[in-house]
């Protein structure tokens, strides 16, 4: 018998903890997972308990390997034979998927929760072990070995595992509703949208563009960053709000050291109403407390003023050198230091203040119809779907 991976077995970790919810969990993990690898038409996924097997069939197990490890909810997984509960075919099957022509260490590790099963877990440990050591250079190290096999023998089959990779982690996305990120061009904004997912959340972003001030590079680098964090939740609607007229009445109205303070109101604003359009529960930013002018706690009070909806940033307590750690992780960094300006950043004021005042923001708002401007952002947003695997006709 040729023996190769017909299976993966996934781990859930967190959620086991998650007592009556558990089943919800799992179910939408499921659900997550059969999205996700919507690309292979072949496989089969089939979820129980406390695991879930996804069966290869002709598959490729290291591309599954690959957009598995992004979703949400998994502790782990690993590559694995199913065979018959018949030590000589246990034996055979490791000894034809291993790499044995490579020097290696090992341990066995078996574990019996078929108790019928005539042969004990110390003595599958010992015959499998030295079938491996008269047939190969390998070594047995039960600390810190190489390969780790681990067999388990239950009453419909056995099932060999000799790799473990660890998954995403977190919560499966869709479990804690949704919110709207605000998706800037910058570092910030990309961690705080898979932060948020992490916890099972499924985000839209809304990114706030100023054309002819802003580029179209600039559009299509948040596109990019969009693409580039949706795999962590299969996909990604982005909505892009036409913000200029909006941006040019703060300036013309008001103080330009308010400016910042403003626009960034008038976006809570603006993410508000999208957010009761879409249902989501919440806004998200990429905010980091003292890290530029506008993000201090007396700018943050002014700024959430203006909705009650709950205002999350994810990155608050960061430091800058562990958000750029975590954006390298995740695939967005090299992307987000590309030189093209948003909104923010192309009309940043020489002194913005640091300590706005609520009563201040009201008074220069007084002066111009600001609730027009924001329903008209709202009106002609244009929202596009994103998807983390390029496709044909995508500008991005």
């Amino acid at each position: 018998m040729d023996y190769k991976y017909d299976h993966i077995l996934i781990r859930y970790g967190e959620l086991s903890l998650k007592g009556k919810n558990r089943n919800t969990f799992i179910k939408q993990l499921h659900e997550n997972i059969k999205k996700a690898t919507k690309g292979f038409p072949t496989l089969e996924i089939e979820r129980q308990h406390d695991r879930m097997y996804i069966y290869l069939h002709d598959e490729d197990a290291n591309q599954v390997k690959d957009v598995i490890a992004k979703v949400f909810g998994i502790s782990s997984f690993s590559f694995a034979i199913k065979t018959n509960s018949d030590m000589d075919e246990i034996i055979q099957a490791c000894m034809q998927t291993l790499p044995l022509q490579e020097k290696k260490t090992f341990k066995v590790a078996a574990r019996r929760s078929d108790k019928n099963f005539p042969i004990i877990s110390d003595q599958i440990n010992r015959m499998v072990a030295t079938s491996i050591l008269k047939n190969s250079e390998w070594k047995v190290d039960v600390h810190n070995p190489d390969v780790k096999i681990v067999i388990e023998v239950h009453a419909d089959a056995t099932y060999i595992m000799t790799d473990k990779y660890p998954g995403a982690g977190g919560y499966p996305v869709g479990v804690g509703g949704k919110a709207m990120v605000l998706l800037s061009g910058g570092i910030d904004s990309p961690v705080a949208s898979y932060l948020m997912m992490k916890r099972g959340v499924r985000i839209e972003c809304i990114h706030y563009a100023s054309p002819p001030y802003t580029s179209e590079n600039a559009k299509e680098k948040v596109m990019e960053l969009a693409r580039l964090v949706s795999g962590y939740q299969g996909d990604l609607l982005v909505h892009i709000v036409p913000f200029t007229n909006l941006q040019l009445a703060i300036y013309q109205n008001a103080d330009e050291s308010y400016a910042i303070t403003l626009m960034r109101r008038m976006m809570m604003r603006i993410a508000a109403g999208l957010a009761q359009n879409r249902k989501a529960l919440a806004i998200c930013t990429g905010e980091s407390v003292g890290q530029v002018a506008s993000q201090t706690l007396e700018s943050m009070v002014a700024i959430n003023e203006v909705t009650n909806l709950p205002m999350i940033r994810p990155v608050v307590c960061m430091d800058k050198i562990e958000i750029i750690d975590l954006a390298k992780k995740i695939g967005t960094y090299e992307t987000s230091i590309l030189p093209y300006e948003d909104c923010c950043t192309i009309f940043t004021p020489k002194n913005p203040v640091t300590k706005p005042r609520v009563d201040k923001c009201k008074q220069y708002e007084a002066r111009f119809d600001y609730e027009a401007l924001v329903q008209e952002c709202i009106e002609n947003v244009q929202s596009i779907w994103v998807h983390p695997q390029k496709e044909e006709g995508d500008l991005f």
